[in-house]
């Protein structure tokens, strides 16, 4: 008795595989970048919000204490403003990328240190950070 045996070809070729692979790689060189460009622009729109929360905590504070204008505001003071337990509560007046935003003083507004600009730059021009900057 003779049996014929037919050959069934179940599954990928090995060229068909690397076509899926560059396909992929293609759409990942895509991507990164703009993935890694958006992280950039989500974090210097955190700073800027950042930086308008500590404008309002050291007007909130002047009225309250009666401050007048120039009068250094301590970090502890505009804590007192801040959603207790908040990252900005908790930053000790840093920003996230480690650059201080300085001293901060009733009718000023708060800035951005140089540093956290050089690196949000590409992303966030000075047009952006106005007035902060």
């Amino acid at each position: 008795m003779n049996i014929l045996r037919t050959r069934n070809s179940a599954g990928f070729t090995l060229v068909e595989i690397m076509i899926v692979v560059a396909i992929i790689a293609l759409l990942a060189s895509i991507a990164v970048p703009n993935f890694l460009r958006a992280r950039k622009r989500s974090q210097a729109t955190r700073i800027i919000n950042d930086l308008r929360m500590i404008d309002s905590a050291v007007d909130q504070y002047a009225i309250e204490n009666n401050k007048a204008g120039g009068v250094v505001v301590p970090w502890a003071g505009i804590q007192s403003y801040l959603k207790n337990g908040s990252t900005l509560y908790n930053s000790n007046g840093t920003d996230m990328l480690t650059g201080t935003y300085g001293t901060f003083t009733v009718d000023s507004i708060p800035k951005l240190s140089k540093a956290t600009f050089d690196k949000l730059s590409d992303v966030a021009p000075a047009s952006f950070w106005s007035p902060f900057y």
